[in-house]
């Protein structure tokens, strides 16, 4: 085991802590000086690629755990379409070996770089939601490292209350050690996707769902700049698995080797780089990428290119400048459609301008006790952190979101209070039962967990 004192922060880079990194192994850490020698009284937990926006991999004055993947830490049964995975390696790594063997993840957010232990711990959703679901919802088997330092392996049959805590649950149950999960068979690493300019929001509620019927992935960039006949104004991509005749009849050049995957991306924003989106300049880029859409366009995109085109931008939330961002995301049910048109005026007309958000629809809840997606309309916004009236404005959007029985997605949090999540999430004491049953004495913390009273 390495270990080191690191101030640490979520993606958006708000709210530095300092923890003692520990860099370790399932097998080191379930030793007889394993886990025992890390933890002290302000506990521990598992940290992945430190995507999570706010602060649920941050443990400030504790340890935090980055697992490091074993001998052989991916394992493909091709026969069963199952991979065993270790929890320390990111999808970005997972992708680059089995897309050339022909599979796919079941869910992918908007970037590669997390791994698959947080992809279980914040049941990640992705533009598939409402045909596949979340991530949970694939995962057949899991590895765990307890609070006593033992571990085993667990399944939906076996441990139900513990698998439906663990999954979307923080990571505050246990340390996810490996993971099974179902996979998709794919000819390429190509899809076709339509795209279309919408040009307002309730044109746009009704393609999201008369298209979703079609389509496997769909979302909406939506304009929260745009104000009265163009409130909601949207670019709205819909895709599926492109097939090898598919390139042929579109892009033959790219039938020949249909399986390769080898993303690349451009060098790193700089540290120290000044705010580059305040609001007359997120106005001019929305405009540009409205108008720059065609009103309906029919084509080949790569796996980069319609899943994680900000993969291609190393540290980009360096954009916002020193103050850093806000992700704020939240699911409001289908009938509160009212509701969210509210939430998108209510942004425009303050002025706190995102240039990165995206409306989804979200199909069947998972399972987990704390997970994020329910049936119903999600929005996803950015905001540059440090802005005057913006705290007020969350704050309202919040009374919105609860009003109609919606919630927000512990992943991206910074901003809630233990009142909104206590409202948003109505198992959250069933959870901490089974949370204290398998960890009496709090053995597993985070910021984000204290500021939320999760423990």
């Amino acid at each position: 085991m390495e270990s080191e004192q690191r101030v640490l922060t979520g993606w958006g880079r708000t709210a530095p802590t300092v923890a003692t990194v520990v860099r370790a192994t399932a097998d080191e850490l379930s030793s007889d000086e394993g886990l025992s020698t890390i933890v002290g009284d302000r506990g521990a937990i598992a940290r992945g690629l430190g995507r999570s926006y706010g602060d649920p991999a941050q443990n400030g004055g504790g340890a935090v755990i980055e697992l490091m993947p074993g001998s052989e830490p991916i394992r493909l049964d091709a026969a069963a379409g199952i991979a065993h995975v270790d929890a320390g390696v990111s999808l970005d790594v997972l992708l680059r070996e089995i897309v050339p063997q022909g599979w796919f993840v079941p869910v992918t957010p908007g970037t590669r770089f997390v791994t698959v232990g947080g992809a279980v711990a914040s049941d990640i959703h992705g533009k598939g939601h409402h045909a596949d679901g979340s991530f949970g919802a694939h995962v057949v088997r899991m590895g765990m490292l307890f609070a006593d330092g033992t571990r085993r392996s667990i399944t939906a049959g076996t441990d139900p209350d513990l698998w439906w805590a663990t999954i979307g649950g923080m990571g505050l149950t246990g340390v996810i050690t490996d993971v099974s999960f179902r996979v998709i068979p794919v000819e390429t690493r190509h899809f076709v996707v339509e795209t279309r300019r919408v040009p307002h929001f309730d044109e746009l509620v009704e393609a999201m769902e008369t298209s979703d019927r079609n389509y496997r992935y769909s979302v909406a960039w939506i304009d929260l700049v745009a104000t009265g006949k163009h409130l909601g104004r949207s670019v709205l991509s819909m895709g599926n698995h492109a097939t090898v005749d598919d390139l042929r009849e579109m892009k033959p050049g790219l039938a020949e080797r249909p399986l390769d995957f080898d993303p690349r991306s451009f060098p790193d924003v700089p540290p120290g780089f000044p705010n580059v989106l305040p609001r007359p300049a997120v106005r001019a880029f929305n405009e540009l990428w409205y108008r720059k859409t065609p009103k309906q366009h029919h084509g080949i995109e790569s796996i980069t290119q319609f899943f994680h085109p900000l993969d291609m931008v190393g540290q980009w939330t360096r954009l916002y400048g020193s103050h850093g961002f806000l992700q704020y995301q939240f699911v409001v049910p289908f009938d509160a459609v009212d509701t969210m048109r509210t939430i998108v005026a209510r942004i425009a007309d303050e002025g706190h301008a995102s240039f990165l958000a995206v409306l989804k629809r979200f199909g069947a809840e998972s399972g987990g006790l704390l997970s994020f997606p329910k049936p119903g309309w999600t929005l996803t916004l950015d905001l540059p952190a440090g802005v005057g009236g913006l705290d007020s404005l969350l704050t309202e959007l919040d009374t919105l979101v609860l009003g109609v029985g919606g919630r927000h997605y512990l992943a991206k949090d910074s901003f809630a209070t233990p009142e909104v999540v206590r409202a948003g999430y109505p198992r959250l004491e069933e959870w901490k039962a089974i949370r204290y049953g398998i960890d009496p004495h709090g053995v597993w913390a985070s910021d984000q967990a204290r500021r939320l009273q999760l423990i």
